[in-house]
């Protein structure tokens, strides 16, 4: 019996340790300031600041586009920054699209932590930015890796349902929800129910209203490719699927998934 009670005590503490770091385990900012695009792939962005309804002034990096052509919308990962995107951006500005690198709060020398509500607020303030510069909300597209597609979910369903739909979301390497994903990496304790930053995509994704792109490598350990296969289940059409055989979380662009994300760009713009 008292072995007994020492493994629920041991469990119990696990459980307590996970919900209460949760957040440490989920994003993995990289605080450093962000360097001076002239340094990087996209030299020709230009740094601006982003207001969020909170109050924070988050430091991003914007290209705008050529006459006629889109904006795509860039929600990183849960680590590094947006300068580690650089190579991605430079493909898409160089066929014409403007982009908009997101710098989340906590990354990027950002002032803030990282939560769902406070990335939300942070991709709000994006699609303010890009309204007051005369882009309407059919020219953007947004495009989520990883974590990031769990906000770009959330912006065009917001878009959608507000009647204002977008051009388009590109998903890569997605997740159902964070709690699904977090009981595929702690199945022994009951993840699914503890986690607070929910990014809930799959209630969500047949309402976007926008073409649809979803990118995922079947050897993905990550986010399973299943997660992908989901939401592309439960998409409505238009939709695309983009499936990598031998693909992992983020080696997507050895496989074409570069050459994939512009074809899908340009048959937005005809």
């Amino acid at each position: 019996m008292s072995w007994l009670l020492v493994g629920v005590g041991v469990y119990a503490a696990l459980i307590a340790f996970l919900y209460l770091q949760q957040r440490s385990l989920m994003y993995h900012p990289d605080p450093t300031p962000l360097p001076a695009p002239a340094g990087t792939l996209l030299d020709q962005a230009k740094v601006i600041r982003l207001q969020t309804d909170d109050h924070l002034q988050l430091t991003s990096w914007y290209v705008p586009p050529k006459d006629g052509h889109l904006v795509v919308v860039y929600f990183q990962g849960n680590a590094g920054s947006i300068a580690g995107r650089d190579a991605k951006a430079r493909r898409v500005v160089d066929t014409g699209h403007g982009i908009l690198l997101v710098s989340y709060r906590g990354y990027g020398g950002n002032p803030g932590r990282p939560s769902e509500e406070g990335l939300y607020a942070d991709a709000r303030a994006a699609m303010a930015y890009l309204q007051r510069d005369g882009i309407a909300a059919g020219r953007r597209v947004v495009w989520g890796e990883s974590l990031g597609a769990g906000v770009a979910v959330e912006m065009a369903f917001e878009a959608a349902t507000a009647g204002q739909a977008l051009a388009g979301v590109i998903l890569e390497a997605p997740f159902t929800s964070m709690g699904q994903a977090a009981q595929d990496h702690y199945p022994y304790v009951p993840a699914k129910w503890l986690v607070r930053d929910r990014f809930d995509s799959l209630s969500n994704i047949a309402a976007i209203g926008a073409p649809l792109l979803i990118m995922h490598g079947d050897a993905d350990r990550v986010i399973r490719e299943s997660h992908g296969r989901a939401l592309f289940a439960a998409a409505k059409e238009p939709k695309q699927g983009f499936w990598a055989a031998g693909g992992g979380h983020n080696d997507l662009e050895d496989f074409g998934a570069g050459q994939t994300v512009l074809t899908f760009l340009a048959g937005l713009r005809r």
